[in-house]
């Protein structure tokens, strides 16, 4: 297993930037959610980069539904393609704005 890991930074122009890589299952989903209500209120769209997620499993799509329902959300992509598969399977892909950039006027 890859252990997973939750940085928070913010961009050149000032928008929270929560990075994970790592593998993520129910017991390690709760850094992701820790990370992001410890993250200030961002000025735009909190961007989750997960473009270094090893392996992500239900725990982890529930969670990022549960974050976009709570705050502005865009994730930073490409999106690994396990975690692309499990969004297009769901559904859950079409409710993310997902950027290549972290840029908010993109």
């Amino acid at each position: 297993m890859i252990a997973p890991k939750v940085t928070v930074g913010t961009d050149e122009d000032g928008l929270r930037v929560v990075v994970c890589s790592g593998e993520f299952d129910l017991d390690t989903t709760e850094l992701l959610i820790e990370a992001c209500d410890l993250a200030p209120a961002p000025a735009g769209p909190l961007v989750l980069d997960v473009r270094q997620v090893a392996f992500a499993d239900s725990s982890f799509l529930n969670a990022l539904i549960r974050l976009r329902n709570t705050r502005p959300l865009a994730l930073h992509g490409p999106l690994p393609s396990q975690l692309r598969r499990m969004m297009e399977m769901t559904g859950a892909l079409t409710l993310f704005d997902i950027r290549d950039t972290t840029d908010h006027n993109a």
